[in-house]
């Protein structure tokens, strides 16, 4: 996948849509917005980050020749495609993957901090596996997984589908497992009662109705007696209240079960930060001794342990790039993308790909000379650092880095068959809401797009929300009138998605075009929406407020003001009408497109 130009027509239809829906009229409102586009303020430029390469922990069948794993790990952990392959070749396990499995054969528990793709889910999955098969409990619950949402819960439903039935014949599927979470159907729920399965994957809610239903208490809390695994997954999400009643929760479940020895394992990516590796683990290690009613040792918060991908020379110096081979390689990245070569072991060296992963993949921490994660950039951010670098324009380093980017998603280790660069774009949408305006004539009022009450350094001035007319792009301010000043005063209104109220209207404001006479009606209709202004209630005439130049309301005036309070018609007055649109409303949440395989577990 192009993640580039999925990303470039994802923008430029989204900025298609949200430009649409209404052509507004006023020219300095126009001119706002068009400036709001040109900065991106709905769509800054996506954050850009590394997939790191992760140390190696050996295969799951080297594990399993060591002892470490139980022998039919190696028939369940491999490559699937389908649910009758029985799998192309044995999983590679990450440095961490195997810390986390070494600490569940001692009998400890443990907290694993790992980024993004790093495979937590299997850091508890492959141990619980290996315990189920080395001391079997065909009528009881062996562990129980708590996900903070049903989304998660579903995924590892799928995995373990996928790694203990798929390809294996009936006879040799000796770990059974089941989700009941609240979504599942009565025979779902028969089914998980009647044959308590080794790993029951659940949320912290439903924990919460087993131990206090008296049927699923006594089916499944019953079975569960001796528990000997609860693994939490997203642990930084029990924080504050939510966290409190987990902890007891987890305290009851214990009890419940009668399990002292219960080996309680978390995950999380973001658990805590520190200046070093060190300093977060003691951190985390308090936080979940606390959560978990369990002593975890420091040493038993496992971080992940990464790798270089690329190759800059055994004589190169770290973090310096010699300039002359940079902007070579710069200048035939930008200007012929095809000589780039295509091989991993080539492309790994090229002066380019390095200045990548180390400016936008990896760092050390200093003092332990560990490699971490370096924070995303925005890729003009990255340009002006290549930029810096190699004395090449801006503009040629951002085509230069998009290209090896590309590239090197479709180069494969020709083992491990893992791309030289797995990247991520984030790209924040902003729900693009409406225009705020100052009380006062068009030409000389404030324009904001950010929810304000007062123009900044003016705080006798409010600021008011806009409401566009769908057929000619006019802008109405959403405004009410008090019922304890009479009328006599306009205020912004709170809630401007909210159904009118006694006291709601638009406010029409215009110098050039001003607001007909009440007793005009039909140019009254015909200023008005035809969703409003059909035969069947055409006699309906609602009342009128005129606004002055010193922005007072004077009710139903004999001229023709240059300003009206048209109300919205009642529900018990007119037929239904369409609410007058606003800029699109749509939530600010990250969309993250991913170049590069995905990651197991």
């Amino acid at each position: 996948m192009d993640v580039f130009g999925v990303h470039h027509d994802l923008i430029a239809e989204y900025e298609a849509f949200t430009s649409s829906l209404v052509a507004v009229r006023d020219p300095d409102i126009e001119r706002h917005l068009a400036g709001e586009r040109e900065r991106k303020t709905r769509w800054p430029d996506p954050k850009l980050a590394l997939n790191p390469t992760f140390r190696s922990g050996g295969t799951v069948a080297s594990l399993c020749d060591d002892g470490l794993l139980h022998p039919m790990c190696r028939e369940y952990f491999r490559h699937k495609k389908h649910p009758d392959d029985p799998g192309s070749r044995t999983l590679s396990r990450h440095r961490h993957q195997r810390e986390a499995i070494a600490v569940a054969d001692r009998g400890d528990s443990y907290v694993l901090t790992t980024g993004t793709g790093s495979g937590k889910s299997l850091t508890y999955i492959v141990p619980i596996v290996d315990k189920v098969l080395r001391h079997p409990n065909p009528d009881g619950i062996s562990a129980i997984v708590v996900y903070p949402m049903n989304a998660l819960a579903n995924s590892q439903l799928h995995e373990l589908e996928k790694y203990l039935t798929w390809g294996v014949p009936e006879d040799r599927r000796k770990v059974t497992f089941a989700r009941y979470t609240g979504q599942e159907d009565s025979e779902q729920k028969l089914q998980a009662l009647r044959n308590k399965p080794d790993i029951l994957l659940t949320n912290y809610v439903m924990l919460e109705y087993l131990l206090t239903r008296p049927d699923e208490r006594r089916e499944l809390i019953g079975a569960a007696r001796g528990l000997r695994f609860l693994a939490l997954d997203e642990l930084h999400t029990y924080r504050g209240r939510q966290g409190a009643d987990v902890a007891l929760l987890v305290r009851r479940l214990r009890d419940a079960c009668e399990a002292p020895a219960l080996h309680c394992i978390g995950t999380s990516a973001t658990m805590a930060t520190g200046v070093t590796f060190a300093e977060a683990r003691k951190e985390i290690a308090k936080v979940a001794t606390r959560l978990f009613g369990t002593k975890i040792e420091p040493e038993h918060v496992i971080g992940e342990s990464l790798e270089r991908s690329t190759d800059p020379g055994l004589d190169a110096v770290p973090g310096v790039h010699p300039r002359e081979p940079l902007a070579d390689a710069v200048r035939r990245a930008a200007a012929t993308p095809h000589g780039l070569p295509s091989e991993y072991e080539a492309l790994s060296g090229d002066p380019l790909a390095v200045w990548v992963e180390d400016t936008v993949g990896l760092a050390v921490e200093e003092p332990s000379g560990r490699l971490v994660r370096r924070p995303p950039l925005t890729i003009p951010q990255a340009s002006a650092l290549l930029a810096d670098a190699s004395g090449e324009p801006a503009e040629v380093c951002h085509r230069a880095i998009e290209t090896v980017l590309r590239v090197g998603a479709k180069a494969r280790h020709p083992e491990l068959d893992r791309p030289l660069f797995a990247f991520r774009l984030h790209q924040f949408l902003s729900k693009g809401d409406t225009v705020f305006v100052s009380f006062e004539p068009p030409g000389r009022r404030h324009l904001t797009s950010q929810y304000q009450t007062r123009v900044p350094d003016h705080r006798d001035k409010p600021l008011v929300p806009l409401h566009f007319c769908r057929d000619c792009g006019k802008e109405y301010l959403v405004v009410t009138r008090p019922a304890e000043h009479e009328g006599a005063v306009f205020e912004a209104r709170e809630d401007p998605d909210a159904p009118a109220a006694d006291g709601d209207g638009f406010l029409y404001v215009s110098d050039d075009r001003p607001w007909p006479d009440a007793q005009d009606e039909d140019a009254v209709f015909r200023r008005l929406p035809a969703s409003w202004s059909t035969a069947r209630w055409r006699t309906w005439t609602p009342p009128c407020a005129a606004a002055s130049p010193s922005w007072n309301c004077t009710p139903t005036p004999r001229r023709s003001p240059d300003s009206w309070l048209r109300p919205p018609p009642r529900r018990d007055q007119a037929p239904p009408r369409r609410r007058q649109p606003r800029r699109p409303l749509l939530p600010r949440r990250p969309l993250v497109l991913h170049a590069g395989p995905r990651p197991h577990g």
